[in-house]
């Protein structure tokens, strides 16, 4: 399980609204608005650029500390937009959360490692599960889970969902017996002709070499 360091953004409150929230924009500055446990609604803005590289590290379920000119609230990111042609972030939306309540969330699974079984060209891996549900506290929300893949030895080895050890502050609300990871095998023409073309590749670069000299005799 991927564990949080935390991340501070700095917001300031927003007076402006509407159509001129596009002059902030112009002018570098990231519009958002922040709502939720015991906040309301405030509009609030950012530094675009700053605030852009975090939200590369940031995750649905990464916890983050907005701090609004002094007044620090714990939140989640809920929603992003961008630019449809450029792919810059134009507005953001954070769910301010209470440290004391439990909540429910989707969570990514990301495989690490290297499956032993892999070494034979006939296997692969069936990643069948991307994201399980879970409940805690926001202090122990994980920002993703990582499922090592290390341990897949033979065509028969699985991974599921009660495999994952994440602790007693996690509850895990996916049905346990779902398959995260299988092995599966490759048609033995792909593996065939994957094979016809790795030694087909090298006398066809002789044979170029080989034309060359000829017409420079």
């Amino acid at each position: 399980m991927s564990k949080q360091e935390e991340t501070i953004i700095k917001a300031e409150k927003r007076t402006v609204k509407g159509k001129q929230v596009s002059q902030l924009r112009r002018a570098g500055i990231l519009p958002g608005v922040i709502y939720g446990h015991h906040v309301g609604t405030q509009a609030i803005q950012m530094d675009r650029h700053t605030v852009s590289l975090q939200m590369a590290n940031i995750t649905p379920t990464t916890l983050v500390t907005v701090d609004v000119a002094g007044d620090k609230i714990k939140a989640f990111v809920r929603d992003r937009q961008r630019d449809v042609l450029h792919g810059v972030l134009t507005h953001l939306d954070f769910l301010a959360v209470s440290m004391t309540e439990k909540m429910r969330a989707a969570v990514e699974l990301e495989l690490t490692g290297t499956a032993p079984v892999l070494d034979n060209p006939i296997y692969l891996l069936n990643h069948s599960l991307n994201v399980i549900e879970i409940e805690c506290f926001p202090q122990d929300m994980p920002e993703r889970i990582l499922v090592d893949v290390s341990g897949i030895k033979t065509a028969d080895d699985t991974i599921t969902i009660a495999d994952l050890q994440l602790g007693d502050k996690v509850a895990i609300l996916t049905d346990h017996a779902e398959v995260i990871v299988s092995v599966g095998h490759i048609a033995a023409e792909e593996v065939e002709a994957s094979a016809v073309e790795a030694s087909s590749t090298e006398p066809e670069v002789m044979e170029k070499g080989k034309k060359t000299e000829e017409a420079a005799d």
